[in-house]
């Protein structure tokens, strides 16, 4: 069995990127990329919002803060180039009171810190560019922020990758590692190289490497509630200000591609990895690790997991979704959000020796193989620049 060069794990946005950055650098390399499911994107890449973020909520000093701005200009000229749809909608981030200041006034920094395109608005110019909007005294306007349908960036960086010559084995699952090589669901594949970009399953994969030691992944559920309301009856994306302690972004209306208004999305403590709808996908032994790791959090954790968990799991309800959307907007009633979209599940890296959630992307790898531990949001948007970053790991490595 003649190996491959390289092996990458994963058919999400992260590994296809990683499979065509290597392909870039290594001409004549043998490249296979493996996915479980029958089609790219079917977890976190496809299921996202398809949010092409700005980048001035990352601490300067971040891999999130470094690869954002130049994601976002890569991914719009990529999405240009192959004729995908983009609504240029921009972002507002708003304050509901006095108490919302100093983190909004943080977020300007940082944007600026970071070189983004930010303006601070009064709350008349606010309401110029969304005169639904309702925000106390200022707010924050990202006029890079758009919006695009993944779906189709990843069939197009698909289309890309096999026509550059990475052979794409879609229904194709990892089982195990092997000394002759790993052991797929359609038999072996021996590589010299193995990237390991498997989203919610990455952390499991490692630990037979060696690496994930001090991390496990905990899966959040994702949930948006779609508007009835005609396109363009909400103008841009309207964001509350975040709480800064940890990765989530709070409910939100986010334009989509074709103009429509969504709210959301929850970060409800999934039950297993692909908790995504009713007992789809059920493992027990997953239930009783993820379970198990919840209830260790709730009294011994470096962030409030108890009230994170409260107050995610009363946003199954409709009139919860609702009542949070309405302190960012005026007109925002029950009767014209009855549709959830499509759940998805954030592939939240933990720290079990510090027990806090990790902030940043993270890498584990060594000369024969590398470990994409936490690529959650905005990863779609950092993408392109991030998988060079995963290749220059590897290239030094390998040297």
């Amino acid at each position: 069995m003649t190996p491959y060069d390289f092996l990458v794990i994963g058919g999400g946005v992260i590994g296809l990127s990683i499979a065509r950055e290597l392909k870039t650098r290594h001409a004549d390399a043998r490249i296979v990329l493996i996915e479980k499911e029958t089609e790219c994107g079917a977890h976190a890449s496809g299921r996202n919002s398809g949010v092409l973020h700005a980048g001035f909520y990352y601490s300067p000093d971040s891999l999130k803060a470094k690869f954002t701005k130049l994601g976002n200009e890569r991914m719009t000229a990529y999405c240009e180039r192959n004729r995908i749809p983009i609504n240029r909608c921009g972002k507002l981030v708003v304050a509901k009171d006095e108490r919302d200041l100093p983190s909004l006034d943080e977020l300007l920094r940082r944007g600026r810190m970071n070189g983004i395109d930010i303006q601070e608005l009064t709350e008349a110019e606010a309401r110029k560019i969304e005169p639904r909007v309702k925000t106390f005294q200022r707010a924050l306007f990202s006029p890079r922020t758009s919006t695009v349908n993944p779906l189709h960036v990843i069939e197009a960086i698909q289309r890309d990758a096999m026509h550059e010559g990475i052979e794409l084995r879609l229904g194709t699952a990892y089982v195990k590692r092997t000394e002759q090589g790993i052991q797929t669901s359609q038999g072996l594949i021996a590589a010299d190289y193995t990237v390991n970009a498997a989203g919610l399953y990455a952390d499991k994969i490692a630990l037979e490497y060696g690496f994930s030691e001090n991390y496990r992944i905990l899966p959040f559920k994702g949930l948006y509630l779609y508007s009835n309301e005609p396109p363009g009856a909400i103008r841009t994306n309207i964001y509350p200000v975040p709480d800064l302690r940890n990765p989530f972004l709070g409910v939100h209306f986010t334009i989509t591609a074709d103009g429509k208004a969504k709210i959301g999305p929850t970060a409800i403590p999934a039950l297993w990895r692909e908790n995504y709808e009713g007992l789809s996908n059920f493992k027990l032994g997953e239930m009783m690790e993820v379970a198990g790791r919840g209830l260790g959090l709730l009294t011994d954790a470096q962030f409030d997991y108890r009230r994170l968990a409260v107050e995610e799991i009363a946003k199954y309800s409709r009139s919860k979704m609702v009542e949070l959307a309405s302190v960012l907007a005026e007109g925002v009633e029950e009767k014209n959000y009855v549709k959830w979209g499509r759940p998805g599940i954030r592939a939240q890296l933990l720290d079990i020796t510090k027990k806090k959630l990790e902030m940043d992307f993270v890498l584990e790898g060594d000369r024969r193989s590398m470990h994409v531990l936490n690529a959650v949001s905005p990863a779609f948007t950092c993408s392109l620049p991030f998988a060079a970053h995963v290749c220059d790991r590897i290239d030094r490595l390998m040297a």
